[in-house]
């Protein structure tokens, strides 16, 4: 459905190898119906189609939500792979240990408003991060005060 629209057929064509390149599963189950598929599976043709217009930018919502971890791994090495040939891609992602490792910037948003904005690395050696989103509770942890405001912090 991605490459519905377009006309140059031999772009269509090579943009259907790179899809099959990245995602080998689909090139196996391409007569297969899209809802019988895994998860992982229709995850991978989620990505695939939207790669099929041939988009400038690839906006993901939550990418990695229901996958196993070696799907997940799989997922992000495409991602990787998609942004070093110059594909932009805004990634919106509760997994912060994997959106961080291939992000060049970060937003931290809660109740719907950004409360931190920063380089991926410097979100990742921001020690506050580290204990609400990576897990890693640094010596002044908070964690075991009942009325505390994570909000406050960030301020």
């Amino acid at each position: 459905m991605g490459g519905y629209a377009r006309k140059d057929k031999a772009a269509l064509a090579a943009d259907w190898e790179r899809v099959y390149h990245y995602f080998p599963r689909l090139a196996e189950r391409r007569r297969q119906e899209a809802g019988t598929l895994s998860g992982g599976e229709q995850q991978m043709l989620a990505i695939g189609r939207g790669l099929m217009a041939a988009p400038k930018l690839l906006m993901m919502d939550e990418p990695s939500l229901g996958l196993a971890p070696i799907l997940v791994s799989a997922i992000y090495e495409i991602i990787r792979k998609l942004n070093a040939e110059g594909m932009t891609i805004l990634l919106v992602e509760q997994n912060a240990n994997m959106a961080l490792g291939v992000a060049h910037r970060g937003y931290v948003m809660e109740s719907g408003r950004i409360v931190l904005s920063g380089s991926a690395q410097d979100l990742r050696e921001n020690e506050d991060i580290k204990e609400f989103y990576l897990g890693r509770p640094h010596k002044s942890s908070v964690r075991g005060e009942k009325r505390y405001k994570r909000k406050k912090r960030w301020q």
